[in-house]
């Protein structure tokens, strides 16, 4: 699991990284918009959707935390719940054992009732 995890990480990190070459090229055009004369309008446009993405950027980031910290809390679990299942495999051979043995135990209670 510790690789998928490495894996998650480099994934969010490429993520970040390409949107932010893709926010650079963006602003490049921009600009080079703004000295062609589309004006403030162009800016206004620009920015709206740079912080609608940022926006989407930062939930998307949000919502990966949250699975990663339900991965780890699901592998917790299931650790524990195989100590468990150990647990119970020594109990049920402990009671199978405590079954022979009263079997035993009738049959020479039966033998020296006789």
């Amino acid at each position: 699991m510790c690789c998928s995890f490495h894996h998650i990480k480099l994934s969010k990190r490429t993520l970040l990284a390409s949107d932010a070459r893709t926010l650079s090229d963006r602003r490049s055009l921009v600009l080079t918009s703004l000295h062609r004369g589309s004006g403030l309008a162009v800016l206004r446009i620009a920015t709206k959707r740079r912080n609608t993405k940022l926006q989407l950027l930062g939930q998307a980031a949000r919502n990966m935390v949250l699975q990663e910290d339900a991965i780890l809390h699901s592998e917790d679990s299931l650790r524990k719940m195989a100590i468990i299942t150990t647990h119970l495999q020594y109990q049920q051979e402990a009671i199978q054992k405590n079954v022979e043995l009263s079997s035993n135990l009738q049959d020479q209670l039966k033998h020296l009732l006789k």
